[in-house]
């Protein structure tokens, strides 16, 4: 009877375990299909998640992973390709990845894993097919994605070139040197940070903030917002610069729009053709298109000693060759002509001082030139309540403006003031003056010319108005024979216009009467 009860007992046990051993094939065998075939442990996984996650076709050279003693992933080979355009360089590849994570990250839904570091990454921004498309007839397609999220990813020394729709600019290349990337995943924004190389002017940028979700259809619409610090900034390697830049600032939009607000301070800001420096402070708002290169400034505030000026224009990528030309119009009520000529001229001493209003157009074409040959600079200006800092030009001035209106002997000691007006071009570092109006108390004086910035050159040619008749500026037996000459130099109501021209530098300028002009006109 025991022997019956210990047989049964053993038939029930045997049939346990074989259930238990059929069970446990089982979970293996499921375990199995879930590394082999439908978990990140699968060469086939990985395809099919980057595949509808970028809308792309995706190689993969090699994969392999290990479970113990924790959950190891290691490939070679990565590429992602645009869907439809052949020819175009790919969206993404990756020379090498390594990865981990653990069994319960794995497991979760999203499947997460925990830490992915890439090696050799490159990233080909390609320009739109159609950048008339509405969002509605781009989004045709509807994505079931693979559910998974990269917890931190660390990317250094990836490479993020850019491309145009025009044909004719280069690609922008950015080399970033540290990238690290949080929960990256389908429809969601990841957040990053990133240091990077700016070659020009060269300085590294820190940016952190948020990226994406990714749009598949259409990789310039993809968000993209955060903060950035642009230090130690050597103005030096632009040609024609000096001093060192910092800026720090914000931004936000998507690659193709995006919306900067920042400040830039420079302590040591020099012009090369003055080498004077200056502390120079800016804010700025600007609109970026990260595919194009394009930036529009709209605007920037430039302060530096007493004076302040307002910049709008851009920053454009130039076609069939290298380099941006900055377009601007700048424009200012509140400068002083001694500041500016401070910046620009290299005399220690400025040669006027005075109010000045401006509103100037700006271009500087790329080039290995200094900025003074290739900067093109041009329109109105008006000085007010000017003055001449040189002692000598200072008291001819304030001489002729005395007998210009017909006064003679008493003190000179007072400074003339005075107010220019003036249509002006820059072009490869002579200014040239279409008119010029120079006027003090008595006497005014009209002339066009040109005036070099690096040599400091002048040669104008003009007329001088008095109010006094030619008589009336001198006295005794001078006065008596001017008096027959008076009809020939009186203008068309009362006073007196004579030829002149200034000639010499700016620190040794003569004016003389122009006799070729005083010929013509006694017809001699």
């Amino acid at each position: 009877m025991n022997q019956l009860k210990g047989a049964k007992r053993g038939l029930k046990l045997h049939k346990g375990l074989k259930i238990a051993g059929i069970a446990i094939a089982g979970l293996v065998l499921a375990l199995v299909i879930l590394v082999t075939e439908i978990s990140p442990l699968s060469h086939r996984w990985v395809v099919e998640a980057l595949s509808e996650h970028y809308h792309s076709q995706v190689q993969l050279k090699s994969f392999e992973a290990s479970l113990f003693p924790r959950v190891r992933i290691a490939g070679a080979g990565l590429v992602l390709r645009y869907r439809n355009r052949p020819g175009t360089p790919p969206l993404i590849s990756v020379d090498s990845f390594t990865a981990h994570t653990s069994w319960l990250a794995l497991l979760r839904h999203p499947t997460r894993v925990n830490y992915v570091r890439l090696q050799g990454l490159r990233i080909n921004i390609a320009p739109r097919v159609n950048k008339q498309a509405p969002a509605k007839s781009r989004r045709h397609h509807h994505h079931h994605l693979v559910g998974f999220v990269l917890g931190e990813v660390d990317a250094d020394g990836a490479v993020l070139t850019i491309s145009s729709s025009n044909p004719q600019k280069p690609p922008r290349v950015f080399t970033i040197s540290k990238l690290r990337l949080h929960s990256a995943g389908p429809k969601r924004a990841m957040s990053f940070q990133a240091i990077l190389t700016n070659p020009k002017p060269l300085g590294q940028i820190r940016s952190g903030g948020k990226f994406g979700p990714w749009d598949a259809d259409d990789p310039s619409r993809t968000p993209v917002s955060g903060t950035y610090s642009f230090d130690h900034a050597d103005l030096s390697t632009i040609r024609g610069l000096a001093g060192m830049l910092s800026s720090e600032g914000k931004y936000t939009g998507v690659l193709s729009f995006i919306k900067v607000d920042g400040n830039t301070d420079t302590p040591d800001f020099a012009l090369g053709i003055s080498g004077h420096p200056v502390d120079l402070k800016a804010n700025f708002h600007a609109i970026v298109d990260g595919v194009n290169g394009d930036t529009l400034l709209r605007p920037v505030n430039v302060q530096f000693l007493q004076s302040s000026l307002q910049a709008r224009g851009g920053v454009l990528r130039t076609t069939g060759g290298k380099g941006s030309t900055v377009v601007l119009d700048l424009s200012s009520d509140h400068a002083r002509i001694e500041n500016l000529l401070w910046l620009a001229v290299k005399s220690p001493k400025p040669m006027l001082t005075g109010g000045v209003v401006l509103r100037v157009k700006f271009d500087l074409p790329p080039g290995h030139q200094d900025i003074a040959n290739r900067m093109g600079l041009g329109d109105d200006f008006e000085i007010q309540s000017g003055q001449f800092t040189n002692p000598n030009l200072e008291h001819k001035l304030t001489s002729l403006s005395r007998r210009g209106q017909g006064e003679h002997g008493g003190s000179e000691s007072s400074n003339a003031v005075f107010n220019i007006k003036g249509r002006f071009a820059l072009n490869q570092g002579t200014m040239t003056f279409q008119e010029l109006a120079f006027e003090v108390p008595g006497a005014a004086v009209n002339i066009h010319g040109t005036y070099a910035l690096l040599g400091g050159a002048l040669d104008f040619r003009g007329q001088l108005r008095l109010k006094a008749k030619l008589s009336q500026i001198t006295t005794g037996k001078k006065s008596f024979f001017l008096k027959m000459l008076d009809p020939l130099f009186a203008g068309h109501g009362a006073g007196t216009v004579i030829p002149i021209r200034i000639t010499g530098t700016r620190e040794h300028v003569s004016f003389t009467v122009d006799v070729h002009k005083m010929l013509h006109r006694l017809k001699l």
